[in-house]
């Protein structure tokens, strides 16, 4: 550019330029005195075309500055531009000569003042990350068809009202909102108390509880959104025994509760259908699976049948399964008549060969014998009688014989006597002593003493073996 300028001009003498050298001059003019720069501003209009690239202003409160994003760069990118973000983007400075305006062509685009913040999210994340709070088997399985929806969001913003229509349309169910902050220093101890909330409550109870929760807000800047970035935010969607989903900002935006829910949905509407089925859909499957047992049903049956009429063409009629029992019938009916006759017949000479044999003198000859065995065994009979009678007696001899033997009496007659004070038998001198009569048994009878003069008294009559003998 500096040669085009440095070249004389002087009247009709001076060089023209076509519009593309001038585009072209003053294009290496501004890319060489601003190779790389830094700029920090607020994002104004954002467009992306269907190309991928993304088209954007970047302004001050004096001046806008017009950027693009190429499609591979855009890509890539951390964070996506958002209308009213304030960043720092860096690039380098060009023309577009198809519209004689400069711009810059952006390579990496940042949140102003986020160095300090993101390091201290990075350090957070790892930190609880060690702990497993992000761990996958932690995460617990969404149900398919809650009852109950938890939604802690703000109740006055657009997310509550898009949850709400999302479910109205695809499966309506019973929704409680618990209201929290969604931005500032409210946010996270707020946020917490509704998801520890929700999990204090008792199933069956006066207010139902959920199955299923989800935490949403709008998109932000990663100042709006650092509640839930905070360590007790995060700490509750962990511990909750009730599934969550986090919906926290737009598709690109990302905080620590979305590593520690159970499910992630890129936008408060996605929550919602994450949430619930379509009604109409399981309408529709029920209705296609119904036909098409119907239609199972029907074939099986119509290819039953139709096997069942091949089985029947290869089975014999009916009437000649039956002709030859009938024709055996017939010819047994005829010969029964004959049969019998002759079975009759038989019969009665069998009956004649017993009877002759049943004359009065051989019955009465019968009768004396078996008298004759009867007497017999009779008298058998009464000598076995006496002989078991005769032992049962010797028995009972020898017993009686025992009894006398082994009584006190026997004793007696070997010189022992039984001393007795009353109806005690004595058996010790102390006894003896303290008593102030005695009875002394003998063989031949009894004698008192102590009490007066001896006397003999009669003999006792037998008693049970007992006393003290000496």
């Amino acid at each position: 550019m500096s040669d085009l300028i440095d070249q004389p001009i002087k009247g009709e003498n001076a060089p023209e330029f076509t519009v593309t050298e001038i585009s072209g001059a003053v294009k290496r003019t501004i890319e060489t005195e601003f190779g790389r720069v830094r700029v920090r501003g607020e994002i104004g209009r954002v467009s992306r075309p269907r190309s991928g690239h993304i088209y954007l202003d970047l302004k001050d409160d004096r001046s806008v500055l017009s950027a693009v994003i190429w499609k591979g760069v855009a890509a890539r990118l951390a964070v996506q531009p958002e209308e009213g973000m304030e960043v720092v983007a860096t690039g380098k400075l060009t023309t577009f000569g198809g519209q004689s305006k400069y711009q810059m062509v952006i390579d990496d685009i940042a949140p102003a003042g986020m160095g300090a913040l993101m390091a201290m999210l990075e350090k957070r994340k790892a930190a609880l990350m060690a702990e497993g709070l992000f761990a996958a088997d932690r995460k617990q399985e969404l149900p398919y068809l809650p009852e109950v929806i938890g939604v802690i969001t703000s109740p006055s913003g657009a997310v509550i009202r898009d949850i709400l229509h999302r479910l109205r349309d695809r499966f309506p169910r019973k929704v409680l909102v618990w209201p929290v902050a969604v931005q500032g220093k409210q946010c996270a101890p707020e946020v917490t108390r509704a998801i520890e909330g929700f999990n204090a409550m008792t199933k069956g109870g006066a207010l139902p509880r959920p199955d299923l929760l989800i935490v949403a807000r709008g998109g932000g800047s990663i100042e709006d959104l650092w509640g839930f970035n905070e360590e007790s935010v995060v700490r509750a969607a962990a511990a909750s025994d009730i599934p969550l989903i986090s919906a926290v900002g737009h598709e690109t935006d990302t905080t620590l509760i979305d590593f520690a829910s159970d499910q992630r949905a890129p936008t408060p509407t996605a929550a919602a259908e994450l949430a619930v089925p379509v009604r109409l859909e399981l309408l529709s499957w029920l209705e296609n699976q119904a036909a098409r047992l119907t239609r199972a049903a029907t074939g099986a049956v119509d290819q039953r049948k139709t096997r069942l009429r091949d089985l029947a063409r290869a089975l014999p009629r009916l009437d000649s399964l039956l002709d030859s029992p009938r024709q055996r019938l017939d010819r047994a009916a005829e010969r029964l008549p004959a049969a019998l006759s002759r079975a009759a017949q038989i019969k009665r000479v069998r009956l004649s060969e017993i009877s002759g044999s049943l004359r009065p003198s051989l019955l009465l000859r019968d009768l004396q014998r078996q008298n004759a065995e009867f007497r017999h065994k009779e008298k058998r009979l009464g000598r076995a009688a006496r002989v078991q009678l005769d032992g049962w007696n010797n028995r009972l001899q020898s017993l009686e014989r025992m009894r006398q033997t082994m009584g006190y009496k026997e004793t007696l007659n070997r010189g022992y006597a039984v001393v007795r004070a009353g109806q005690d038998v004595v058996t010790t001198k102390d006894q003896a002593s303290k008593s102030g009569a005695l009875e002394i048994e003998f063989q031949d009878g009894r004698f008192k003493t102590g009490s007066g003069a001896a006397r003999k008294s009669k003999p006792a009559k037998p008693a049970p073996d007992q006393g003290s003998l000496f």
